[in-house]
């Protein structure tokens, strides 16, 4: 699963990055739960928990449905 989730986040990275952020793959546990580092404009963003719910994780269950969470560590 964790290949899957490294090509879906390769899909959403541009879009980061094109407002100075990024995205790191801590962690995929087994029972589903993605854990990022939001990096960049990102990390402090007041915008970033939006982004990490409903771009993120919203695109990470569509693609996936194995995936259950996606949380900011």
């Amino acid at each position: 699963m964790k290949e899957k989730v490294k090509e879906v986040l390769d899909q959403i990275r541009p879009s980061l990055q094109a407002d100075g952020g990024d995205v790191k793959l801590v962690e995929v546990t087994e029972d589903g739960v993605v854990k990022l580092e939001l990096q960049g404009a990102c990390a402090g963003c007041p915008m970033s928990q939006m982004t990490l719910k409903m771009g993120i994780e919203k695109n990470l269950k569509k693609f996936i449905p194995e995936v259950k969470e996606v949380q900011s560590v």
